[in-house]
């Protein structure tokens, strides 16, 4: 964990976070050879990458393929990864701040927002990043239990994450067998006894966030005939007007590849994934264990707000939907990271172009920056985090340069032994090559990319022995 050679004489940046808004900050930031940078990226876990190691499906490979790029990017000597250092148990923000000339955090949303409805917290109601980060293989998710017995199973929401959670429970065994998908997820899947998947959005097909590539994929699933509701695949006048006047070419493909869904003869695949629109869940029913037997839902209609967004309002229409487990991606927040302003209502860092703000002054706190989706809101895909992290880190050069960002002070390498006293299994990016191509090793024989070290013993299991 030595201080890197180069460090010296260089200004320094502490990054919080490896995943994608962190690596292309650091990458925006090592680029400028004018202003000589030392980037040290901390890490919770001990393995990098944040969402696309823990997010990303494991049937979408090609999307991990991102992690090549950040790989070029620790390459550079002026860069260090430190894994297995939590900020706030390990290191404080205010340590970082003295110690480095700007601090960024990049620690993305962690956690769910809530339905607000009667019976969420029923046996079998679950929040989808619990599976996600479950079937990824995130240490923090890997003893959670899912009741796969059950035969019936509603995902609210339909956004990307949603979808990736009823085609993951979609898939066939032999299918996810060829992935990295963690071994107790494959494990339970094995034995999956769902058969019927509803997928449960508040408006119409025109307003669904999910991408052509995501639904175009469902229609192709060896395991699932996928179903529609033939009403509610038929646009409303407000949501006609909204497509005529945005005249948006992917968004009538979309439409189209969802009408073909209806008629569709079923093929007598082994389950059978539902798309609903215009609905609304109101409340989860409980059987006498305790656990969700059913979700109500209310119909919707559209109408449009004072700002011109189209929205959706109850009717006095309801049916109850007999389910056996309920998975909600309605959105997501961030998680404060102790010594950082937090706005709580939106869910993420109060920011003015990457700067974070004092929430009492309303002005910037120098050398304190924000990137992703801590500083914006979870909005885009991987590839929205670059240009949202080269606006950070023109902030961050920009304040380097005029003398705005504040001296540490103590000299390059302090910081190392008050780290290495608190936290002595810091895990470098070297470690995380063997670790790497532990997984790899692994995978080969079972023609798989990789199988995953999921726990920390499995961790260090591996290091010792490489």
């Amino acid at each position: 964990m030595s201080e890197s050679e180069s460090a010296a004489g260089r200004c320094r940046v502490a990054i919080v976070g490896s995943g994608p808004a962190g690596f292309y900050t650091a990458e925006h930031l090592l680029k400028r050879t004018q202003l000589p940078i030392a980037v040290d990226m901390f890490e919770r876990l001990p393995v990098p990458f944040g969402l696309v190691r823990f997010g990303v499906a494991p049937d979408h490979q090609k999307i991990k393929a991102a992690t090549r790029a950040f790989e070029r990017i620790a390459d550079d000597p002026a860069f260090r990864f430190l894994g297995n250092v939590e900020i706030g148990r390990h290191l404080s923000v205010d340590e970082l701040c003295r110690h480095y000339h700007a601090v960024c955090v990049a620690t993305g949303a962690e956690t769910d927002r809530s339905m607000g409805i009667p019976g969420e917290d029923l046996a079998g109601s679950h929040a989808a990043t619990e599976f996600v980060a479950w079937y990824n293989g995130h240490p923090d998710y890997a003893d959670r239990v899912f009741d796969l017995s059950v035969e019936r199973v509603a995902v609210v929401g339909v956004g990307n994450v949603a979808v990736d959670v009823a085609r993951i429970l979609c898939r066939l065994p032999e299918e996810l067998a060829a992935t990295d998908i963690a071994d107790h997820a494959l494990d339970a899947l094995r034995e999956s006894r769902v058969r019927v998947v509803h997928v449960l959005g508040r408006r119409g097909p025109a307003q669904a966030a999910f991408t052509n590539a995501e639904v175009r994929e469902l229609g192709a699933l060896a395991g699932a005939d996928v179903d529609v509701v033939s009403e509610e695949i038929d646009l409303d006048p407000l949501s006609q007007e909204e497509v005529a006047r945005r005249d948006d070419r992917a968004l009538r493909r979309k439409l189209e590849i969802l009408r073909g869904f209806v008629g569709r003869p079923a093929a007598g695949r082994p389950r059978t994934l539902v798309l609903r629109f215009l609905v609304s869940p109101v409340e989860l029913i409980g059987d006498d264990r305790g656990c969700v037997s059913a979700i109500r839902l209310v119909r919707n209609e559209l109408y449009r707000d004072e700002r011109g967004s189209l929205r959706p309002k109850p009717t006095d229409r309801t049916e109850l939907l007999p389910v056996g487990m309920v998975f909600r991606s309605v959105g997501y927040r961030g998680v404060p990271v102790p010594g950082v302003p937090f706005d709580h209502r939106a869910g993420r860092i109060p920011t003015e172009a990457g700067r974070v703000l004092d929430p009492e002054t309303g002005g910037s706190l120098p050398g304190l920056y924000a990137a992703g989706w801590i500083k914006r809101g979870p909005t885009g895909v991987i590839g929205t985090n670059k240009p949202d992290a080269a606006e950070t880190a023109e902030c961050i050069a920009a304040d380097l340069r005029s003398g705005a960002a504040p001296e540490p002070i103590p000299p390059a390498g302090a910081l190392d032994a008050l780290l290495t006293s608190r936290q002595p299994r810091v895990l470098t990016f070297a470690d995380w090559r063997r670790l790497d191509a532990v997984e790899v090793e692994r995978g080969r024989p079972v023609g798989r990319p990789r199988v995953k070290l999921v726990t920390a013993d499995e961790v260090a299991r591996a290091l010792a022995e490489r």
